[in-house]
């Protein structure tokens, strides 16, 4: 079937897969804390806020493709093309399943907090009002007339959500306490989601500049944005090597091969590159990312 007569491959490209595997990286990171600092976990606890975690992130991807078309902000966009701005899904159509994923998201997380907390209504109540908070900011990115995403707060939250919330904020459902570990841990998933962000906005620069679309790039200016980058992934780098070094398990070591990549990207990034390949670079640092965090998870299951 020809791509123009398949209309589910506008609603694939509309979740955007490809950062998908950078919103799992948190979730896996933590459970591999867990197997560190305690040796076993709940799978059917991990299956469900795994799912809660895509739920969210394809849910944020699609208030994103649509907030941005209201506000004509993904007009002359580098990159992948947006179902919304192109026409490909009506603005209606994607309204509609902004409201269906946000529910069935708000469900499987209310299954996940009671499958965890039981009767203890005080936890209930807190993890609650999180999900609840988790999921009016994945809309409210791009969506309304106050969409922080349109603020310079686009990083800021990005370190929160995939960083505290995912990481340690996880980490707790696991294992309902709180262990320094996952402080390096946020720090990592956290920085490098910065780092993505802030690659991104350095290649819609200048798009978002004419669509009056304020990021942190946009007041930093290209060269002090650039810095940032830096900084971020190198914090990023160090704090996933103080877990490594915190295992009792040599074999720990073999989730620093990814590393190689975010450093190669690092080095590459100072030399005067094409937006082509900052574009390219999004793809690379998500899946360094989700390497690193996959296998840990995979030698403390197995190893």
């Amino acid at each position: 079937m020809k791509e123009k007569d398949n209309k589910f491959i506008y609603w694939i490209k509309a979740a955007r897969l490809r950062t998908l595997p950078l919103a799992l990286s948190c979730i896996l990171l933590s459970s591999s804390l867990v197997l560190i600092t305690k040796k076993n976990i709940s799978f059917k606890v991990l299956l469900l806020t795994l799912t809660t975690t895509l739920l969210l992130q394809i849910l944020s991807n699609f208030a994103n493709d649509y907030g941005d078309a209201i506000k004509d902000a993904d007009i002359n966009k580098k990159g992948e093309q947006r179902m919304v701005q192109s026409g490909k899904i009506s603005k209606n159509r994607m309204k509609t399943a902004i409201l269906i994923l946000s529910i069935i998201t708000f469900l499987i997380g209310l299954l996940l907090i009671f499958v965890v907390f039981h009767n203890n209504y005080i936890k209930i109540f807190v993890f609650l009002i999180l999900g609840i908070l988790s999921i009016t900011a994945a809309i409210k990115y791009t969506v309304g007339n106050n969409a922080y995403g349109y603020r310079a707060l686009g990083d800021i939250s990005v370190f929160i959500f995939f960083g505290v919330i995912g990481v340690m904020g996880s980490y707790y459902l696991f294992t309902e306490s709180f262990h320094w570990l996952t402080i390096p841990g946020a720090l990592f998933t956290g920085l490098l989601s910065c780092g993505v962000l802030n690659l991104n906005n350095l290649r819609d620069n200048e798009n978002d500049q004419l669509n009056k679309k304020n990021t942190l790039v946009g007041k930093l200016g290209i060269e002090k944005a650039k810095k940032y980058h830096i900084l971020l992934l190198i914090i990023s780098i160090l704090s996933f090597i103080i877990i490594v070094i915190n295992s009792d398990n040599i074999y720990y070591n073999a989730s620093l091969i990814p590393i190689f990549f975010i450093l190669r990207h690092l080095y590459l990034f100072t030399k005067d590159k094409p937006i082509e390949w900052m574009d390219s670079q999004l793809k690379t640092l998500a899946l360094s990312c989700f390497s690193c965090c996959f296998i840990s998870f995979i030698i403390g299951n197995i190893i």
